[in-house]
């Protein structure tokens, strides 16, 4: 029976059998094909221990993490993607002498659940094929050929420092975006100095560091167009799709989509990039949004749309310090159309500057209108909002051009004033008028925004570490057009939720017997 773990350094006497088993095991080029098919075991969850015995997409995902030294593979869920990992891992810490191996997952379970399976399999491994071990504890495993393989969470400090051979990232779809930017900027460079690099996840947002990298991997042409074997991040890609496992069919998918529901089953099981958190605008509709160029600038304001006479436009301040922390946002729509025409966004503009430029964008405007009764403009009262009307009073209502636009009901402040129900009622019309395809954004910075604006207290906000100046001021653009519904019949059908028009009865027939 073989023991728990081989001691280091005890020498081992070989059988003729045992020396060629050794010896193409360690085989540069096809040593962990052979090693994963005859010594490496694995716990099936019904089945108890099983010998390895790859399927044939499992084989082309070892073969692509063997034969490129960048690898990023996109698989569903329950296609044994962890357990094809832990395999290759294995092998390379105990065939590839000296070498340091980073685990690292989205959460500390992720990595430990990976070593588990290494540990498991390393236990079943005969001692003529296996390393000797050092230390061997859940979170580290050395080996008396000097290699480690080291877990750990994904972290934006993680691995800073070390010298890797190879860095395997788990589930790296699901890291918080802020971190995950933070790590790759900080792990690249350690990569630089010869460090192979794995990348497994299924699917999140096609805004993350995970989808980034996927994409820069299917980018496969040289600077001339011509086809290249790798992604022009130096990445290999690997696909792999559910029916390609051997034990689903259709019926399989159908029960699966029952359970799970449509969004989980897009992104878990058909890989696409549909986020995981409850966004405030579906993750399906988020998938079909597409942002433009701006048609033109105006230092840093975007135009989308240039503004047309006749038409009646709302511009709208999400005020900030302008200090460099939380970035104060503009957004201009046509009221009539609901359709987005300008955006400007900045973290180090003062407030009365933030008010001079929104009155230089309804200046611009009513150049061209020639009527300022087409031009609303407001702002954000709360906290902020307080010097923000200060500097509207000095700068002077009468040099703005349109109507500074107050919310119903408020007698003594002028603007808008954000409180938990105001902001409910904006952003359920706000989904409404996307997910209805009544409200065009162009802005890949809103869109961005709105991907990781989710569920938080019964409400809505940005995911921890993330912007939502653009989507604040958007829901502020919202309100107005919400207030101007009573006086203007157009914004009304533009904004209303359901048709005005009777619809008559169907006929009543009539049964005799």
């Amino acid at each position: 029976m073989t023991d728990l773990i081989k001691p280091p350094h005890v020498p081992h006497n070989y059988t003729e059998q045992e020396l060629e088993e050794f010896l193409k095991c360690a085989d540069p080029i096809t040593g962990p094909a052979y090693f994963l098919r005859n010594f490496f075991y694995i716990q099936h969850p019904t089945k108890g221990k099983l010998l390895y015995q790859p399927f044939t997409y499992q084989e082309g995902l070892i073969d692509t993490y063997h034969s490129n030294r960048f690898a990023i593979a996109m698989m569903p869920r329950q296609t044994g993607k962890t357990t094809s990992a832990a395999g290759y891992l294995l092998w390379y810490s105990m065939f590839v002498p000296d070498s340091t191996i980073l685990i690292a997952a989205h959460i500390g379970k992720g990595s430990s659940e990976i070593m588990t399976r290494v540990r498991y399999g390393y236990e079943l491994c005969p001692d003529h094929i296996r390393a000797g071990v050092v230390t061997y504890n859940k979170g580290n495993i050395d080996f008396d050929n000097g290699s480690r393989l080291v877990s750990t969470t994904t972290t934006e400090t993680t691995g800073r420092g070390m010298s890797l051979s190879l860095l395997y990232l788990d589930e790296f779809a699901f890291v918080r975006p802020t971190i995950a930017r933070e790590f790759w900027t900080a792990i690249s460079p350690t990569l630089a100095t010869g460090g192979k690099c794995i990348i497994t996840s299924t699917p999140n947002s096609d805004e993350d560091q995970f989808s980034q990298l996927w994409k820069g991997a299917n980018k496969c042409e040289d600077e001339f167009g011509n086809p290249t074997d790798l992604g022009v991040n130096g990445f290999k890609s690997f696909i792999s799709h559910w029916w390609e496992h051997p034990d689903r069919d259709e019926k399989w998918a159908t029960a699966m989509k029952s359970q799970l529901g449509e969004d989980k089953f897009s992104r878990e099981i058909e890989c696409k990039f549909i986020i995981a958190e409850e966004t405030l605008i579906s993750a399906q509709k988020l998938v079909t949004l597409e942002s433009k160029e701006p048609l033109f600038r105006q230092g840093q304001v975007r135009w989308f749309k240039q503004p047309i006479k006749g038409l009646m436009y709302v511009v709208s301040l999400d005020p900030a310090m302008g200090t460099g922390g939380d970035s104060a946002a503009i957004q201009v729509f046509d009221a009539h159309g609901t359709e987005q025409v300008a955006e400007w966004k900045h973290n180090k503009t003062n407030i009365p500057d933030q008010i001079k430029l929104m009155a230089d964008i309804c200046e611009y405007i009513h150049g061209i209108t020639g009527k300022p009764d087409e031009i609303y403009y407001s702002v954000e009262n709360n906290s902020l909002g307080e010097a923000a009307l200060l500097a509207i009073n000095h700068y002077g209502e009468e040099n703005i051009k349109g109507y500074f636009l107050t919310e119903p009901g408020l007698k003594k402040r002028k603007g808008f004033t954000t409180t938990k129900q105001s902001k409910q009622s904006a952003c359920n019309k706000l989904k409404n008028m996307i997910e209805g395809n009544r409200m065009k954004i162009y802005s890949q910075s809103l869109i961005s925004e709105l991907k990781t604006y989710v569920a938080s207290g019964g409400s809505y906000a940005a995911k921890v570490g993330e912007p939502d100046d653009l989507v604040a001021s958007t829901l502020i653009s919202v309100r107005m057009m919400m207030a101007l519904q009573s006086y203007h019949p157009d914004v009304d059908s533009a904004m209303r939720d359901f048709s005005t028009e009777i619809i008559a009865p169907l006929p009543f027939v009539a049964m005799f017997s």
